[in-house]
């Protein structure tokens, strides 16, 4: 059996003279759809005194994470997703095959070296 200091049982907590009005809950509002490119509807409310141009054209879908936009026959794109490449990809990317070749030589030497100075100490 659970039992508080003064709850009382089947009230809410925080019920009391400040009613639900008084936190926004029945305030006026307006339901604004948005689609994404998979056709999920998103439904997000807002004060219906706001003006039009408060409103947000474009929100990220919580059910998908894409983009979702407010004219349901154009939804915002997918983002376009490249494969994952690690760092070595984007190196030989950027730089030839040569360049490559020497900076790892490089590299290697300074290892070497830092190798060398530790093992005579």
């Amino acid at each position: 059996m659970v039992s508080g200091n003064s709850a009382i049982r089947g009230s809410r907590v925080g019920a009391g003279p400040m009613g639900e009005q008084d936190h926004g809950v029945h305030a006026d509002r307006i339901a604004v759809s948005y689609w994404d490119a998979k056709g999920n509807e998103t439904i997000r409310y807002f004060a219906a005194n706001l003006p039009e141009d408060e409103i947000p054209d474009v929100i990220d879908s919580p059910s998908t994470g894409l983009p979702a936009g407010r004219d349901r026959d154009n939804p915002p794109a997918l983002a376009k997703t490249e494969p994952y490449k690690t760092h070595l990809a984007y190196v030989k990317e950027r730089r030839s095959e040569e360049e490559a070749a020497t900076l790892l030589e490089e590299a290697l030497q300074q290892l070497r070296a830092r190798r060398g100075t530790a093992t005579t100490d």
